[in-house]
């Protein structure tokens, strides 16, 4: 007999994109495009909006000039319309903020925006804007969004962010209830506090995870990730990031958590940035089982040994006065 578990939610299709901030801005449109390898759909003084070459939406990253670092706001599409009205309805039911419907963003229709417990703003949306590739960058394929261009790392598509709580038990719910969440992997602390969750909405095995907060601060980012076809996509991509200054701050190198393989680097602003290749692993069960990790098993590093790094324990953006590990 198969477990009885909550009735998947199925109202939300997928993370759309995810708002940076940068108090570099022309050096950070410089690293997204030129390095990294987006391509710009609009910009003006203020903002750049990006994508990766098979993202379908207008775009999946959204780079604001700012004061300071870290995420403006994470957006998620609903499967329909009246998926979209149910979320609403369940959010304003919820305990969380709500701070209501936003109109004329660039790339979608109307979107309802909300926050979590720890400062960091949702939205979801039905109505998009798909990507209408110009003569040069139409591709043969009709099914592709894109040529693929070769420019820079030259990822394929979003895939997840990683935010930062001082409660990921809180956050969890959070998930749960605003947007139908499921936790596939997750890090059980021996204190009894749970260090980390990975959430998907859907078959991919995770588009966002939380983990905690070691530096004190509030609504912070941890990293974005966008996803390469191969590993060796990665390596190479490991070489344009030298060539170009940019600092490498871990891998190439396997997560054991989702078996990624992951390179993490630091946009010139100073958020962190991921690679990554989860091969062809999906969560297809509907009843699956969340896999955990415990505090002993985190320790002996990365799935073939890598030590984690101090700085990914405490590096997230915005920076806080004094960032520390427990």
């Amino acid at each position: 007999m198969a477990n009885q578990l909550p009735e998947p939610c199925y109202d939300i299709a997928h993370l759309a994109h995810v708002e940076i901030f940068t108090d570099k801005f022309e050096e950070s449109l410089h690293f997204f495009v030129n390095v990294y390898g987006l391509t710009v759909s609009a910009q003006d003084e203020d903002h750049a909006w990006l994508r990766a070459w098979d993202d379908y939406e207008f775009h999946t990253l959204k780079l604001t000039r700012h004061h300071t670092t870290g995420v403006g706001h994470i957006a998620y599409r609903a499967s329909s319309e009246a998926a979209l009205m149910r979320r609403v309805a369940v959010i304003e039911a919820s305990k969380y903020e709500v701070i209501g419907w936003q109109e004329n963003d660039q790339g979608h229709g109307r979107a309802f925006r909300f926050m979590d417990p720890f400062g960091h703003v949702f939205e979801i949306y039905y109505d998009t804007v798909r990507y209408q590739a110009e003569a040069a960058e139409r591709p043969s394929l009709k099914n592709l969004a894109q040529r693929y261009h070769g420019r820079g790392a030259s990822p394929r598509r979003l895939d997840h962010l990683n935010l930062l709580a001082a409660d990921v038990s809180e956050f969890k719910l959070f998930m749960e209830t605003c947007l139908g969440s499921r936790v596939t992997e997750m890090i059980q602390l021996d204190n009894g506090r749970i260090g980390g969750c990975w959430f998907t909405i859907n078959n991919k095995t995770y588009d966002l995870a939380c983990t905690e907060e070691h530096g004190g601060g509030n609504g912070r980012l941890h990293h974005v990730t966008y996803a390469t076809d191969t590993r060796e996509d990665i390596l190479r991509a490991a070489d344009i990031f030298l060539e170009n200054g940019v600092h490498i701050e871990t891998g190439p190198h396997k997560h054991a958590i989702q078996g990624t393989f992951f390179l993490y680097v630091w946009e010139p602003a100073g958020n962190r940035v991921e690679l990554a290749n989860s091969g062809a692993r999906l969560i297809l069960a509907p009843d699956w089982e969340t896999i955990v990790w415990t505090e002993a098993e985190r320790k002996k590093g990365q799935a073939w040994g890598l030590k984690t790094i101090d700085t990914f324990h405490t590096h997230g953006t915005p920076p806080v006065a004094k960032e520390h590990k427990e």
